[in-house]
């Protein structure tokens, strides 16, 4: 996991997208579990509770279910994000081709996900 202490997004958010982008890449499968947050907090210099907070945010996604004196395990949810994860890199490649500045892509996209589903026809 990584976090970034000179970003501006919270540690707890940078933790969950590091899980996110492990899964979206095939690094983590469903049924694998993650490290203890106590040792993910000791490893990266956060608080326990940052790691936690991490935790619950990916457990309401259902990306991570959360069992008392189990820990954190990667659901089946891991295999959507990495069908989602191709398709995102065509969209890139494409937009690539096509001139347009991942700023312009990231801001299409953050549009797109705003949007009503039947305002996508």
């Amino acid at each position: 996991m990584r976090i970034d202490p000179e970003s501006d997004a919270p540690l707890f958010a940078q933790i969950a997208a590091s899980v996110r982008a492990d899964a979206a890449a095939g690094r983590l499968r469903a049924g694998d579990r993650l490290p203890a947050a106590r040792d993910i907090a000791s490893a990266l210099g956060v608080n326990v509770h940052t790691v936690l907070h991490a935790y619950q945010d990916l457990r309401d996604e259902g990306l991570v279910e959360l069992r008392r004196g189990r820990g954190a395990a990667v659901t089946a949810q891991a295999a959507a994000l990495q069908d989602l994860h191709h398709d995102i890199l065509d969209l890139v490649a494409r937009a690539r081709a096509a001139g347009l500045a991942p700023d312009a892509l990231a801001a299409l996209v953050k549009e797109a996900g705003r949007a009503e589903p039947k305002e996508h026809r």
